[in-house]
């Protein structure tokens, strides 16, 4: 199968000593739907910024659609399309000027760029609000504006960077449909999202990365299914002190069965082989121990599993609707 990401060795060293991508190798195969996974500050967007040729690398290769990004990046720009974090748009602008202005930028001709834009408001659920000015369009219709003009060159390989992060669930939902359906039409998506949930439906694949380097990579059935059995999560009242945490850890270590404990201030995420068969057992084993119990829940492996276990933490999602973009960041989207 093509591959449309071919990453390796990718190093990437800000001039205050910032090694923000360390020697990462992956690759994206053709009509996948890709995952890439991290904490903040963990070298997602770096990383991607690399591939979309908006940053230099210092070491390692990374070609796109075939291409090494150094050494050709118009023709790498020209083979995909990307909706950064930052949402992008003119507010100057009506929703059809946005996207028949990004038509054009990409050559097409007026008569193309405005059924071009036609569709795409369609396709968005855009076409009411057309002939407004985007300034007073809501987030929802701002990030599904930005995620159209991304598409407006019909680009085989999509780049998005936290695309949904500060919709609200409808709009997210009609968001992940869409993308689907892109999917399943044959285009190549590198998808960095905040929600697990997001990555677990939407992923074929994927990778997390944490402090620069990745940390593991695979299917999402695969990567719970190596977390293993059922999770029984143990939460301590909120008074409890040091101690009581202490005691209720080593308890659930020794409890037959059981894997490596996920410890927080005041809950225990735990590993077990029959959550059903082991609850009552590890209550009893609790209470032996003088731990008090405020709740005990029982679920199946999930990505959060797999993501605190290889990073330590949680992931924490961010309203990125708060940030504004730079001016810098609307003179690269233009460039696209």
């Amino acid at each position: 199968m093509a591959k449309r990401i071919e990453v390796e060795g990718l190093t990437k060293v800000y001039p205050d000593g910032t090694r923000a991508v360390d020697d990462v190798s992956f690759h994206v195969d053709e009509g996948e739907m890709f995952g890439f996974l991290g904490p903040n500050g963990a070298g997602k967007t770096t990383t991607i910024r690399i591939l979309v040729t908006l940053l230099p690398t210092t070491s390692g290769s990374a070609r796109v659609a075939g291409v090494e990004v150094t050494e050709d990046p118009d023709t790498v720009r020209r083979s995909i399309g990307y909706a950064a974090q930052f949402i992008g748009i003119d507010d100057d602008l009506t929703g059809h000027e946005n996207l028949v202005l990004q038509a054009r930028l990409h050559g097409m001709g007026k008569a193309e760029a405005r059924e071009r834009a036609d569709e795409l408001l369609e396709v968005f659920a855009l076409t009411p609000v057309a002939g407004k000015r985007a300034a007073g369009f809501s987030g929802g219709m701002r990030r599904r504006l930005d995620l159209a003009q991304s598409l407006v060159h019909r680009p085989p390989l999509l780049f998005l960077d936290e695309p949904t992060t500060g919709l609200d669930p409808q709009t997210r939902n009609a968001m992940w449909r869409y993308l689907e359906d892109l999917n399943r039409g044959g285009t190549t998506v590198f998808l960095t999202t905040q929600y697990l949930e997001e990555a677990d439906r939407l992923c074929s694949r994927l990778a997390i990365i944490d402090h620069g380097r990745i940390v593991v990579e695979g299917s999402p059935a695969g990567l719970k299914k190596e977390v293993g059995g059922d999770v029984v999560t143990l939460s301590l009242p909120e008074d409890a002190d040091r101690d009581t945490l202490r005691r209720a850890v080593e308890a659930v270590t020794a409890f037959p069965g059981a894997g490596e404990p996920t410890v927080f201030d005041h809950s225990i995420s735990l590993p077990v082989k029959d959550a059903g068969e082991a609850l009552s057992s590890l209550v009893r084993t609790l209470d032996a121990a003088g731990v008090p119990v405020a709740r005990l829940s029982m679920s199946s492996p999930s990505l959060d599993e797999v993501f605190i276990r290889h990073t330590g933490e949680r992931m924490r999602v961010e309203d990125a609707n708060a940030r504004a973009p730079s001016p810098m960041s609307r003179v690269m989207r233009g460039r696209r």
